[in-house]
């Protein structure tokens, strides 16, 4: 007989600091402390983001060797850093990569091991990240990963062409500073990119299996994306519309501090749905064609999503025209609504990422294989139905 879930839960940073001007009191909000490790985007130097953020963290050395979808090498140095320093706070200020590095040298930096013996079998060795990770701040230059609300990190292999993560409770920030002025200086193609990917974690998370269709479990046994729940939905019906209405002015004037700052609590709020409710086939495939083709993440799901929510709007067709509706696009349609804001922001397909109809099976059979993204989607796929997807999002 079947005993349907009944609990849930709704995990994120431990506390949020959202504002024009956060991160310059960002020495007031830390524990006491006489070293800071702080990890930032290196292209954030001479902005003056880099330099305010020094001047007001006590002890501070500086780890700015981040590139973008950072390699292994990259979380082993920080992490060889952090040991070095032995440091009594871990700051990270950047786009989700500096973020995502600065939460794994928190969490394991007063632990052995390797990066690696904390990534799932067969790639890693599965250990469990202990608790007693240092204090970690994260704070956000760009508008679109919510990496400051969640509790993994995306680990690039490229000898391997393969993306792995490290996941635990362990890795949530105890403090996200949200400053919608540190966003500023992003470039109009970067902003639009992350917009578009704050817009598919709402998307996702909105129309993910709800949390009771699933079977029950224990407490340890229960799965990292727990399913939508009434909370997060909410927090999707203050991302969404907000994509619509402010998407494409923070890309056509980047100095637009309204714009700029709805697109932060958007990002920061779709990042708290995702986390906890769940994606669906638009990031298991840009995850997919990003380890294989090296496509940029947040334009190659702005460029699926279209194609995914015209696949899925059959088994959710209400919640889908609920985006419609916040989208302002009601008689359109979402997957219309999706297409033409992201070529009004000049994100175009995956062809444009140079994803060729050739390459379309091998980037279908490496889908399938994130179950940990699909079990949440709210239409059954398999990889013939991934292959539809990529040809229609070509």
């Amino acid at each position: 007989m079947f005993d349907p879930e009944s609990v849930w839960e709704l995990s994120g940073p431990d506390r949020t600091v959202f504002g024009e001007g956060a991160l310059v009191e960002l020495g007031a909000h830390l524990p006491p402390a006489d070293r800071t490790l702080l990890v930032v985007d290196p292209a954030l130097r001479g902005t003056g983001i880099v330099e305010a953020v020094e001047a007001e963290l006590p002890g501070v050395e500086t780890f700015e060797e981040v590139e973008p979808d950072p390699a292994l090498a990259t979380f082993e140095a920080a992490l060889t850093r952090a040991r070095d320093l032995a440091p009594d706070v871990v700051a990270g200020v950047g786009g989700g990569s500096t973020l995502d590095v600065a939460k794994v040298t928190g969490a394991l930096a007063p632990h052995d091991g390797d990066v690696l013996d904390y990534v799932a079998e067969p790639t890693g060795a599965g250990r469990a990240v202990p608790s007693g990770s240092l204090p970690t701040v994260a704070a956000p230059t760009t508008s679109g990963t919510g990496s400051e609300t969640t509790p993994v990190a995306v680990v690039s292999l490229p000898d391997r062409d393969l993306k792995v993560g490290v996941s635990s409770d362990q890795l949530y920030p105890d403090l996200a500073v949200v400053d919608p002025l540190a966003t500023v200086s992003l470039p109009p193609g970067p902003t639009a990119a992350s917009g578009l990917d704050a817009l598919a974690h709402a998307v996702e998370a909105y129309t993910t299996r709800r949390f009771d269709a699933k079977g029950s479990a224990t407490p340890a046994e229960r799965p990292e994306y727990g399913g939508r729940t009434a909370l997060t939905d909410a927090l999707c019906r203050v991302a969404v519309p907000r994509v619509g209405a402010h998407l494409r002015r923070a890309v056509d004037n980047g100095d637009d501090a309204e714009a700029r700052r709805e697109m932060a609590l958007t990002s920061h709020v779709a990042g708290r749905a995702f986390s906890n409710a769940g994606l669906g086939a638009a990031h298991a495939v840009a995850m997919a064609a990003g380890a294989a083709f090296h496509t940029p993440h947040g334009e190659t799901v702005g460029a699926v999503l279209p194609a995914v929510v015209r696949y899925n709007r059959p088994s959710a067709p209400e919640r889908y025209a609920d985006v419609a509706r916040w989208l302002g696009a009601e008689g359109e349609g979402a997957p219309a609504a999706i297409e033409r804001l992201a070529d009004d922001v000049g994100i175009g397909g995956l062809g444009a990422l140079g994803v060729e109809e050739a390459d379309v099976p091998a980037l279908a059979e490496r889908t399938m294989e994130l179950e940990r993204l699909l079990v949440g989607n709210p239409r059954r796929l398999d990889r013939e139905d991934v292959e539809r997807i990529c040809l229609d999002a070509l």
